[in-house]
């Protein structure tokens, strides 16, 4: 059996508060099936689910699912370079959908800023088995062992997996806080950071859900300053 990585991108960061305390969250697609990677490699979604299972119950539902920055030269987590704990690990189609909380660790210290400067970032899962050739594809065996299930790394090679930007608050995200508070969500966009065409998907998807409430006003910023100029 060999050490096998995997990395993905993109995947969102998340920001939630409890009780006065904000913690940093990414979540997006952590494991991908039935596709074959930039590693030329595939995993079979039955082997896969097994393992997310065994993980669930040993890993995550005992609070020691934990993952690194960087990619490790082994399957054993090494605690000084520990940045993330996952939380949340579920299937979506054929994909394994993952949240991981950003610890305030030196190592999860640096992630959290690399995320927060724009720097775009992925997962990369490690794991332990062997690979078999299916003619030009190699298919991970199914003696296939789940190590991590997502350490933060800058080249991912699965498809899907980088992350991006969604702020939630304490009780409602930016964009609902600012409708129930009739106040002005401001939405600024960097053509380096937000052009990526994964990123379109989001934005598209998010003027979609503003103009479900009633009494939205699209504006650019100079209609908003000659409207607040009118209120004086």
């Amino acid at each position: 059996m060999k050490l096998i990585t995997e990395q993905i991108e993109p995947v969102e960061i998340l920001t939630e508060e409890k009780d006065g305390q904000k913690s940093t969250y990414i979540k997006g697609v952590f494991l991908q099936t039935e596709i074959t990677n930039r590693n030329g490699r595939m995993y079979k979604y039955e082997t896969m689910a097994r393992e997310v299972g065994k993980y669930n119950e040993e890993f995550i539902k005992k609070g020691r699912a934990l993952g690194e920055l960087g990619h490790p030269d082994g399957p054993a987590i090494n605690l000084d370079r520990v940045s993330h704990k996952i939380v949340e690990l579920m299937p979506e189609g054929k994909n394994f959908i993952g949240k991981a909380k950003l610890l305030e660790t030196p190592m999860g210290k640096i992630a959290k800023n690399l995320l927060g400067e724009g720097v775009q970032l992925g997962v990369s899962s490690r794991g332990l088995g062997s690979i078999k050739k299916e003619g030009t594809t190699s298919v991970v065996a199914d003696d296939f062992t789940l190590s991590t299930a997502a350490d933060i790394v800058a080249d991912p090679s699965a498809p899907d997996a980088f992350v991006q930007g969604i702020y939630e608050g304490k009780e409602w995200c930016l964009v609902d806080g600012a409708i129930k508070e009739g106040g002005l969500f401001l939405l600024t966009l960097h053509p380096h950071i937000s052009g990526h065409r994964s990123r379109i998907v989001i934005l598209e998807e998010l003027i979609d859900y503003i103009k479900s409430f009633p009494d939205v006003w699209f504006a650019t910023h100079a209609e908003i300053a000659q409207f607040c100029k009118e209120q004086l």
